[in-house]
């Protein structure tokens, strides 16, 4: 049985307590140096957990069709090498990370062969409220060894603050370089209080950019995959022309009601502006009424409000769950042809549903082709708070695409290395889908997630939802969501006031 332990508590309230209560401005603990040598310290730092872990079995790992084999890769002569001939065997990681069951155990079943091989104990802790438990772990000085961050902008803060370590200080850049696309290269640099740092590495991830369809219909029809964007409105006409329907799209989500539209919009922004551009709009500096900004709802409006375009046309879009969008691909005739959504949509394809014979998928195709090949999605980076060799054998671990072999051999998240080929993954659509994102030349994460949840979750989506029904114009829309980020976040608070009152003509910012 592995080693591994998961540890469900959380920490415990008496310091979240303390932790609520204590000022807004306090100081955070001293930088995190990197080690002088490339021997890193062999004194463990003070248990993070004030209670002991709670010992959980994992379920049995799934069998997958592709046999990793034994650990073996990482730097030449680096910590994994020394870990598996016994070096630290008998010492013990600590992980925190937001992955609860079933997704935890997928990455626990990852971690199997490295604690086999090295006879290092892997402590993980997975919690839904991660952001807020790892910034009360850090300001105690009680942080994790490593922490797996669903996003970087989070890490980021802790890479400014001085708290992690220097990937670069023990795993060589050519290494990485030969490991890793350059895109997640340069998102893994961040700035620290001396200079740019290899923040962390990236193990798993998974992709939005893509348009399911019809196959077995679709093919009878004789049409063909769009490789524009221009392509792309040409077949929506021919399959209007030919008397179907091209679209299903519906974003009803109950209380969420929204984000799918919120993910239109950011995949056009990729696709018609810089990425310095989607950062800025994200980060609330370029603003929503901004004619980079309104230029990708326009877009995304000229497919969901082009007459004939959509399955039941503009009043069904914000009624129909969005789960039930993709049945009319299954339809006999089918209802629709194509829905964009991200690779999770399959769990509500028919189960009788065969890939390759009445369903595909192809990459939302680009727009301007000065952007390149953008994709949208999430991934996972881990970081490293904490510099012992054990710690650093498990981060040279999670460079291998063996440390995802718990979600290759069942579905959910894509490994980022390049040494991942489709033959891994035991789903052949989660292949194919790495195989599109491995081509992508540039990769953003949800605008809406990174987004203060007034706004992300708040005002975005209520917008979207409004100009989606028709019940609000483009232009006040805008300018409501504009209105709604918090005070010294995005726009002046003289700016907000004005986008409360009167739509602001569509002007970039200076």
């Amino acid at each position: 049985m592995s080693k591994i332990s998961k540890i469900l508590g959380l920490v415990m309230a008496a310091t979240m307590l303390l932790a609520a209560c204590a000022p807004a401005t306090t100081p955070p603990p001293a930088a995190t140096q990197p080690p002088a040598e490339t021997e890193a310290p062999t004194e463990a730092p003070t248990e993070v957990m004030t209670e002991a872990p709670t010992e959980a079995p994992v379920a049995e790992c799934p069998e997958g069709s592709f046999d990793f084999g034994e650990v073996t890769g990482g730097p030449a002569g680096g910590f994994l090498e020394r870990a598996v001939a016994g070096e630290f065997s008998g010492t013990t990681v600590s992980v925190d990370g937001t992955q609860i069951d079933p997704d935890d155990r997928k990455m626990i079943c990852g971690w199997k062969a490295f604690e086999e091989a090295t006879g290092i104990t892997v402590n993980y802790v997975g919690n839904k409220e991660f952001e807020a438990r790892i910034s009360i772990a850090v300001d105690a000085g009680q942080a994790p060894d490593v922490a797996d961050f669903p996003q970087p902008g989070l890490l980021q803060r802790f890479v400014e603050q001085g708290h992690i370590i220097d990937i670069n200080t023990f795993i060589p850049a050519d290494y990485l370089t030969a490991t890793y696309p350059e895109l997640w290269l340069d998102m893994a640099t961040m700035e620290s209080p001396d200079g740019p740092m290899a923040g962390g590495v990236w193990n798993r991830g998974f992709m939005k950019s893509l348009v399911w369809y019809a196959k077995d219909d679709f093919d009878a029809s004789g049409y063909t995959i769009p490789e524009t964007w221009d392509d792309l409105l040409a077949l929506s006409d021919q399959i209007v022309a030919d008397g179907g329907t091209p679209w299903c799209v519906s974003i009803e989500s109950q209380a969420a009601t929204g984000w799918v539209a919120t993910d239109w919009v950011e995949d056009v922004m990729l696709r018609t502006t810089s990425l310095e551009n989607y950062d800025a709009w994200v980060a609330g500096e370029l603003p929503f009424a901004s004619p980079e900004v309104k230029n990708a709802w326009e877009t995304v409006g000229s497919i969901w409000f082009e007459e004939g375009y959509v399955y039941g046309g503009r009043d069904q879009i914000v009624t129909t769950r969005f789960q039930d969008s993709p049945a009319g691909l299954f339809t006999d005739p089918p209802n629709c042809f194509l829905h964009r959504q991200a690779s999770f949509i399959t769990s509500e394809f028919p189960d009788d549903a065969t890939y390759k014979e009445d369903y595909d998928f192809f990459y939302l195709p680009p727009i301007d082709e000065q952007y390149g090949r953008p994709a949208l999605g999430a991934a996972d980076i881990y970081a490293m708070f904490n510099d012992r060799p054990e710690v650093r054998a498990l981060m040279e671990y999670f460079t291998l695409p063996m440390s995802v072999s718990g979600f290759m051999n069942t579905s959910g998240a894509l490994a980022l290395q390049n040494g991942a080929t489709p033959d891994m993954y035991a789903n052949p659509v989660d292949g194919d889908i790495a195989t599109l994102l491995a081509e992508a030349t540039s990769f953003r994460f949800d605008g809406s997630d990174l987004m203060p949840g007034e706004v992300g979750s708040g005002s975005f989506w209520k917008g979207a939802t409004d100009w989606a029904s028709g019940s609000a114009d483009l232009d006040t829309v805008l300018a409501e969501i504009d209105a709604a980020w918090p005070a010294g976040g995005a726009a002046t608070e003289a700016a907000a006031t004005e986008a409360a009152t009167e739509a602001p003509e569509a002007t970039a910012t200076p």
